[in-house]
């Protein structure tokens, strides 16, 4: 096995059995240097496999940045949380009702929004900063049939085969933002090399663009 990966194994490793730990506490305990400890600190935290959670003086000295496993490395019920709560308020609409729920719930996670009277192009790259923003590794690109707005990473896949709907959500939050119609036409797709992605187009491009 690699020496740094060994190295950034075992960092993580402490923090497991050690929940926090400064650069100089893991030098000490690791037989490191505290320069080396802070290379792999910088890597892993670039990873989101451990996180600064506060500082920590050592009596001598500016304080030091306290490290802790990520969330994301220690795992949370937020899934469990949103298919509850999904369930709870949308279980029991239909038709109508359902989507005028979607649309309200769509506008508040859209936000406040005043890209109305600007540029397709700013328009477009703001969207997709928000949509990045959210964790959607999201881009665009024009297309014979209008722009394509692609998310590289669904946030909701751990609950997606659950809650369908909230692809119907994610469409309603780029109406919001867009104030125009989009069409999905690619849910999860899978891609040469080996990732997934959903597809969205502009369906009123033409008009709005005339």
């Amino acid at each position: 096995m690699p020496r740094k990966l060994t190295t950034r194994l075992r960092i993580l490793e402490y923090l497991r059995k050690q929940p926090t730990a400064s650069a100089l506490e893991l030098s000490r305990a690791l037989g490191m240097t505290r320069a080396n400890v802070r290379h792999h600190l910088m890597v892993l935290e670039a990873n989101d496999l451990v996180e600064v959670i506060g500082r920590r003086g050592s009596g001598r000295g500016r304080p030091e940045n306290v490290y802790a496993l990520s969330r994301r490395v220690l795992g949370d019920s937020l899934d469990h949380l949103a298919s509850a709560l999904l369930t709870e308020c949308l279980g029991a609409l239909e038709g109508e009702a359902r989507e005028a729920a979607l649309r309200a719930l769509a506008k508040r996670l859209a936000g406040e929004d005043s890209l109305t009277k600007t540029t397709w192009p700013r328009r477009l790259n703001e969207t997709v900063r928000f949509l990045n923003e959210r964790h959607y590794q999201a881009r665009w690109e024009a297309s014979a049939e209008g722009p394509r707005l692609i998310l590289g990473h669904c946030p909701y896949a751990a609950i997606l085969d659950r809650h369908p709907e909230l692809c119907r959500l994610d469409a309603l939050v780029l109406e919001q933002r867009l104030k125009q119609k989009v069409l999905q036409v690619a849910r999860l797709e899978r891609v040469p090399s080996g990732a997934r992605q959903c597809v969205f187009v502009l369906r009123t491009w033409r008009e709005s663009a005339e």
